[in-house]
Formats: C-alpha cells, structure tokens, sequence
C-alpha cells in the first residue's frame, strides 16, 4: 500500500489535492482513500490530509500511517510540523520552501540524515506566477509525479483536466501550467 500524509493550512487546497489524486488513481481500477483531519475549521489552521492507495480493498481507516511520502505545502510547517512522524527508512519528501535545500536542513536538522530523500520546489511562487493565486496544491502533484514516476506527466494533465473540469477553462489552463513547471522545477 501506498500512502501519502500531506502538510498543509486549510485553505491551501491539501484536500483537493489529495481528492485530485484519488480520482485520477480510481481511474486505474486501484483503491484509493483520500481523506483530512482538521484542528480547527479555520483558514489557515494548521491541517493534514492523506491519502492511501493499493491494488487491495483498503480496510484500515485511521489516521495513523508510516507515509511513503510526505507533501509540506506551506513552508513554515516544515519548521512546526513533526515531519518526520512515523517516517519508514524509504519515505520521500516534497517540501515547499523558496530555501535552498542546505538552507532548510539547518532550519529543520531531522531532514540532515535523509537529505537525498527530501525534494524541494517553491510550489506557492509557481502557483502566483501561474494561477495567480498561492494555492500550492496542484504544483505539489507536478512535483510528485516527477519524484514518484506514478504517472506519465501527459497523462496526469489529462486526468487532471477531468478532475477541475468545473472551473473554467482558463484556470484549468493555468493549473496545468504550474503541474508542468513544478514537475521540472522540483530538485
């Protein structure tokens, strides 16, 4: 089984992101949860989401998970956040900072002993510069399917475009923008 834990503050589109991702998964015949857990409702609140994915019915519904990767939508929860919780020897990293990669292992000195599993990208300059909004979500899955290889990228769009098909045409254009830069941005 897959399964992903993403960092976020609500507002920054992790559900979405992660409801995104379990659509076009579904696509595949695979099983799929996709799911947060909120503190508080608030925009801005410090949230998490997750995701988890198999060719298995998925019978386990709890929170709890040892994530293959971990997606820090907003900087400062690299900082705040217990990233590294229940992490497995192999779990993968997409943070987003506009740090460089040394700049933020010595800001966050868990992330120093796994530093060639840690990606970084700064998924909320690509969203201003391609949505016109700081909502790092879909520049976060651009990324992940660079890390992963779960997805040929073209494919992925695609499916993507299925997804926000209820947004118009020019924001769906623009998402499908920041997933191209993210995917060749990220490091």
């Amino acid at each position: 089984m897959l399964e992903i834990r993403w960092h976020s503050r609500a507002g920054q589109g992790a559900v979405t992101g992660a409801k995104g991702l379990g659509s076009v998964v579904a696509e595949t015949g695979k099983q799929v949860q996709a799911f947060a857990f909120y503190g508080s409702a608030k925009r801005g609140a410090s949230m998490t989401a997750y995701n988890r994915i198999d060719d298995e019915p998925i019978l386990n519904h709890e929170k709890y998970m040892q994530p293959d990767f971990v997606f820090i939508l907003d900087p400062g929860l690299a900082v705040t956040d217990n990233i590294t919780a229940n992490s497995k020897d192999t779990t993968k990293y997409i943070i987003t900072t506009h740090l460089s990669k040394e700049e933020l292992i010595s800001l966050v000195p868990e992330l120093e002993n796994i530093k060639d599993r840690v990606f970084i990208l700064d998924c909320f300059q690509i969203a201003r510069d391609t949505i016109g909004k700081a909502i790092p979500n879909t520049p976060m899955l651009g990324a992940f399917m660079k890390v992963s290889g779960m997805f040929e990228l073209d494919y992925f769009k695609e499916k993507m475009k299925g997804v926000l098909k209820k947004l118009p045409p020019n924001v769906i254009d623009a998402n499908m923008v920041a997933i191209q830069r993210a995917y060749d941005e990220v490091k």
